[in-house]
């Protein structure tokens, strides 16, 4: 059964930078959309960014854009999350999701997935 394992979270103060990892084992990711999702206690999980199956369509939420970059190697089946100049705002879970589509559109529909890992902690604190 595939099992999505993400990595690479901690704790930073602002403007600090983390680099998320999302791999899986017992099957590639390599032909389907891979999305990163967030959730900060007592709020929505919100979509972060998704990237397409070979990575020529790609979505970030507006509130990222120009801080963190998402990108995949599907060779060594992983799925990257880079976030620079972090913000409190930015904290939460963050979890690695396998979209059913190999393309990126409609990607906040969470009902699209088929396996979640389960996450990884992103605390951003002064």
């Amino acid at each position: 059964q595939l099992q999505i394992v993400e990595s690479g979270g901690g704790s930073v103060h602002p403007g600090g930078s983390l680099r998320l990892s999302c791999t899986a084992s017992g099957a590639p990711l390599g032909d389907y959309a891979i999305a990163w999702f967030r959730q900060a206690p007592g709020k929505e999980r919100v979509g972060v960014s998704c990237i397409s199956n070979v990575g020529d369509d790609i979505y970030y939420k507006d509130s990222v854009k120009g801080r963190f970059t998402i990108s995949r190697d599907n060779a060594d089946n992983m799925v990257y999350l880079q976030m620079n100049s972090l913000k409190p705002e930015d904290a939460g879970n963050y979890t690695c999701g396998r979209r059913t589509y190999r393309s990126c559109f409609g990607y906040l529909y969470t009902g699209s997935y088929d396996a979640w890992g389960r996450g990884t902690q992103v605390t951003v604190s002064s």
